[in-house]
């Protein structure tokens, strides 16, 4: 990154041209907003030279003077070079501060019309900053020093025209508008009281804007990262897109290579204006926009590694510089998009089966699995059939629910998951079963596949509700519900918003008062603090109330005031939750102990291990 501080001359006088990419946002600079404040500081800035051109220096002492006054600092731009021809006018692409740029522009074309009204001296160093010379273009645009997003360079000649344009006031674009407006007050600026422009004081105003305003220049090379500069710029207040620059990319790529890029944009692009690409997911540091969640999906699939969120654009820039084109480039995006979107169930899905493993992967927040959905989803049927589609989702939901109920760590999640993907990719490549490959893939190493022991094991001794967010308990006790409920063919169809369900501890977490502890015998063992056998005994009932065993889900018919009382009084009213098949056996228990819950959790973890198949159960019969 080069950055510099430039006088306004030294930046649009050299044969330059400054490109505004296509599709940033439109220009918002008014009035009342920045305009007005822009010229009041030039105007006090012209008064600064005035004072000294007019203290009576003359020669050498009056230049060595006027190299005293204080400049004015206008803030940044950022700029990335782009190829132009051996010989030509010198590209820059403005990633950042065009509002600033354009308005700067506008404010030098109504300072030239006061100039050119007088037949100001200043007249041609004035024009150098607008237009670059004729003999050195080859296309009518490249007279223009700054070129404006593709919607208004039907405008653009009209508003730095030598031709004054036709106001007609508010309706006016806003280019003409500042245009209007800067004549106006330059004009006003240099008028005496005799109301006759003082040749001097739009001199002093001229020279000001010319070589006392002063701009930071930051141009950006292939190492630079835009994204985390922008941040800093930006004080990190607004948070920056790294689709958008991504985007610009990419359209000024298509216009400098004579691209339709206004169909390119309609066909591919304009479906990321909808509003609900422009909402925010994700939590904390991790909270951004869709449209670059997609990118990193869609980035991650293309080159088999996990994207880095904190460095997109430049990760997507290299990705790009030696990859596809303009438009293949945004029909994969596309593409990617309409997966993305089925997966967060904006868009219509084929499969129940699938439907219902997105909803979970999506319920655990593995948002490191999205990628490799993604790209099963942009898989034609003739490289991966329907069902092999399903038994690949399945895969993924099975290994990460299973670890997330056995409680194993999801550090590293990213980088196993990239690897999965391009395995399954190159078994793509190869035509071999995809499915298989992501089954395969996902098995072995410090993330392995956990087995159907495991789950036993984990039912039976993990303490799920001190250690488990009480949604993946729901989603659990949910899941294992709607499996009996299939299972068992003289089960009525129906349908169970397992979310609106409330965890209820069947032994309570305040036991003491009505839940008396009992030995290996069934003798029941009296409470005393210093007894050793009761110490032992309530510990090991403080773990076991907490275990899966003992959780389950009841409606909002259930009585919460019996939630802490004995078994006789809680049982009747497990009766009356017939909606749920895992109460069924909860009811009809005549006890419930430490031997029940332990039976319980082994019913539920066999309900898992079926509804969650361990890896050679999901991997097809030929391989």
């Amino acid at each position: 990154m080069d950055a510099k501080t430039y006088p306004l001359q030294d930046i649009l006088k050299p044969e330059r041209r400054y490109i505004i990419p296509t599709f940033q946002r439109d220009y918002e600079w008014t009035l009342d907003g920045q305009w007005r404040l822009l010229f009041e500081d030039l105007e006090t800035t012209a008064e600064r030279l005035l004072d000294v051109r007019t203290g009576g220096e003359e020669g050498s002492k009056l230049k060595a003077k006027e190299q005293t006054v204080s400049p004015h600092f206008l803030g940044a731009i950022v700029c990335a070079s782009l190829p132009f021809a051996t010989g030509g006018v010198a590209l820059r692409s403005v990633i950042d501060g065009q509002q600033r740029l354009t308005t700067v522009q506008l404010l030098v074309r109504g300072l030239l019309d006061v100039l050119v009204e007088t037949n100001s001296d200043r007249i041609k160093s004035v024009r150098r900053m607008l237009f670059n010379p004729d003999d050195v273009i080859e296309s009518p645009e490249e007279i223009y020093k700054l070129w404006p997003r593709r919607k208004d360079r039907e405008l653009w000649p009209v508003a730095l025209g030598d031709a004054l344009p036709s106001y007609d006031g508010k309706a006016d674009h806003l280019y003409l508008q500042a245009r209007k407006y800067f004549s106006q007050a330059s004009r006003d600026f240099a008028t005496n009281a005799n109301g006759i422009v003082d040749p001097a004081r739009l001199v002093a105003l001229a020279d000001a804007m010319s070589s006392l305003f002063k701009l930071v220049v930051i141009d950006l090379d292939d190492n630079d990262d835009a994204q985390v500069i922008f941040e800093v710029l930006n004080g990190r207040q607004t948070p920056l897109s790294a689709i958008d620059l991504v985007k610009n990319l990419l359209f000024l790529r298509g216009e400098l290579a004579d691209e339709d890029v206004e169909k390119l944009y309609d066909e591919h692009w304009a479906q990321f204006d909808d509003r609900w690409w422009k909402q925010e997911v994700g939590r904390g540091h991790a909270q951004r926009g869709r449209r670059d969640v997609l990118l990193s999906v869609w980035l991650t699939a293309a080159t088999g590694s996990e994207a880095n969120v904190g460095h997109l654009y430049r990760e997507a820039r290299t990705y790009l510089n030696d990859g596809p084109k303009t438009e293949e480039v945004l029909e994969q995006l596309s593409t990617f998009a309409k997966a993305y979107q089925s997966i967060y169930d904006a868009a219509p899905v084929e499969d129940q089966r699938l439907v219902t493993a997105y909803r979970r992967i999506r319920a655990l927040d593995i948002t490191t699995a999205i990628p490799l959905l993604a790209w099963l989803r942009t898989l034609p049927s003739v490289a991966l059939p329907h069902e092999d589609h399903v038994r690949a989702v399945r895969a993924v939901e099975s290994w990460a629910l299973r670890r997330a109920y056995i409680g194993w760590q999801t550090r590293g999640y990213g980088t196993h998951l990239a690897r999965v993907l391009r395995e399954a990719k190159l078994a793509a490549d190869k035509e071999a079963n995809v499915a298989d490959a992501v089954v395969v893939g996902l098995q072995g190493g410090v993330l392995d596949w956990p087995s159907d022991d495991e789950i036993e094991e984990a039912f039976l001794t993990r303490r799920f509700y001190d250690g488990m967010a009480q949604m993946r308990i729901r989603l659990l006790l949910g899941a294992i519900d709607d499996r009996l409920r299939r299972e068992d063919l003289n089960e009525p169809t129906a349908t169970v918003t397992y979310d609106d369900l409330q965890i209820e501890h069947i032994m309570p977490q305040s036991w003491e008062t009505h839940w008396p502890i009992a030995d290996a015998l069934g003798t029941i063992v009296p409470k005393d603090e210093v007894d050793l056998k009761w110490q032992t005994l309530s510990a090991e009932r403080r773990r076991t109330v907490d275990r899966i065993g003992n959780l389950t889900l009841v409606t909002a018919t259930f009585n919460r005031d019996v939630s802490n009382l004995g078994w006789a009084v809680k049982k009747p009213e497990f009766e009356k939750q017939k909606s749920l098949v895992i109460n069924y056996e909860v009811a009809r228990s005549d006890a419930w102990n430490e031997g029940k819950i332990a039976d319980r959790a082994r019913v539920l973890a066999a309900a898992a291990i079926r509804l969650w198949p361990a890896a050679t159960k999901l991997l097809s019969a030929s391989s």
